[in-house]
């Protein structure tokens, strides 16, 4: 028997997957308590250690998420938005904190998980990292300070795998804008420019969206006027960032009162 708080990982051969399970299995304060993957995967049925490439951990996969989740105090999952609703059920129902790193949520799909916070913690954020969520702060701010004279883009790199566009990190930096400026985000997003498209709009936000090679993730808020710019910048070089993000979530949940939350509520900023 052990106090530490055991962690469910979904999603586990995928690559965020596999940084969560080493994140889990080198801290002191939590355990590995399973790990989850979709009915029919090579992997169900493996010892995850083996699967993974290395020695025997003890624990196997499987795709019964309810019963991994049921003998676990949180549940991390990185998977995809339908997955994650599903997850959420799940995860209210055994009564486990359930930390939420999926992006390409749309706003029906957030919405969606509004039951399981009733009755759970969920903590869901675009982006794990604490140098993140400070940006989104200072985001915040510096567009409360700036008027429409200064354009705002927000620019993000990733690697050519993803598949959503534009990231979940880089909207949550567009709402922040949004919200300094006291506008809703819905109404100013530019989020495509291709041929004759006209001057910019006033007031508008704009997203630009770069893929290639193995980018962990860089995101700039680019604020412009006549004759200056600031830019407010981020680079994640290691994707174990988000996962040691994910963790402290899941450990910080521990006895919280059920509802909502995000980064911001985790971190205390």
């Amino acid at each position: 028997m052990t106090d530490k708080p055991g962690i469910v990982i979904t999603g586990a051969s995928g690559r965020m997957g596999q940084m969560l399970i080493k994140t889990v299995l080198e801290s002191d304060k939590a355990e590995l308590a399973g790990v989850v993957e979709r009915e029919g995967h090579d992997w169900v049925g493996q010892d995850i250690g083996i699967a993974m490439g290395g020695a025997a951990l003890g624990v196997a996969v499987t795709d019964d998420a309810l019963a991994a989740f049921s003998e676990a105090q949180a549940v991390i999952d990185f998977t995809a938005p339908e997955a994650t609703i599903a997850f959420s059920k799940l995860a209210a129902q055994a009564g486990c904190v359930h930390v939420i790193g999926t992006t390409g949520m749309s706003d029906v799909q957030i919405a969606a998980l509004d039951p399981a916070a009733r009755d759970t913690v969920l903590v869901r954020a675009g982006n794990m990292s604490l140098g993140v969520n400070l940006l989104v702060q200072l985001t915040k701010k510096v567009a409360a300070a700036l008027d429409e004279e200064f354009d705002i883009e927000v620019i993000e790199a990733h690697h050519h795998h993803k598949v959503d566009a534009p990231s979940g990190t880089a909207l949550m930096l567009g709402e922040a804008a949004a919200e300094g400026r006291g506008v809703k985000l819905a109404d100013v997003a530019d989020r495509g420019r291709d041929g004759i498209t006209g001057a910019r709009k006033k007031g508008d936000i704009g997203f630009t969206a770069i893929r290639g090679g193995d980018i962990v993730g860089e995101h700039d808020v680019l604020f412009a006027a006549a004759g200056e710019r600031i830019v407010l910048r981020h680079m994640a070089t290691d994707r174990a960032i988000f996962a040691r993000g994910a963790l402290r979530a899941a450990l910080w949940g521990q006895g919280k009162a059920v509802g909502a939350y995000d980064m911001i509520d985790v971190l205390g900023l």
